[in-house]
């Protein structure tokens, strides 16, 4: 291999580990935020082990289906809590923002989550 592939070779590894960097995966570092979105999956959890009783105890499937119902919006819910706490974390890393603007930032993202759950 020639000197020029190899510096070709080198520059596509790092165009491509820098590329991995900022695309890495990252946690919910907020406390707060992970233990409401915990809460909600401990709700959503007891929701479905009220599901498998009904069943057992051979309960209407009406009913049956309203409980479905109930936990899908639940965990739709949450995820979508999870995701707006999610973007707000990055955008504060990345953005750095001052005390207004992070108020700001905060009632924005509000609204995209009460926006985002009119669509579903």
């Amino acid at each position: 291999m020639t000197a020029e592939a190899k510096t070709k070779e080198t520059s596509k590894a790092t165009a491509a580990a820098a590329t991995d960097e900022s695309c890495a995966p990252s946690t919910l570092t907020d406390s707060a935020s992970r233990t409401e979105i915990l809460n909600r999956l401990r709700r959503a959890e007891g929701q479905l082990r009220g599901i498998q009783r009904m069943i057992e105890d051979g309960e209407d499937c009406l009913k049956i289906g309203q409980q479905f119902s109930a936990v899908r919006k639940a965990l739709d819910s949450t995820y979508l809590r999870m995701t707006v706490c999610f973007m707000a974390q990055e955008l504060e890393a990345k953005l750095a923002p001052d005390e207004e603007q992070k108020a700001d930032l905060s009632l924005m993202m509000k609204d995209l989550e009460a926006l985002l759950a009119r669509m579903g």
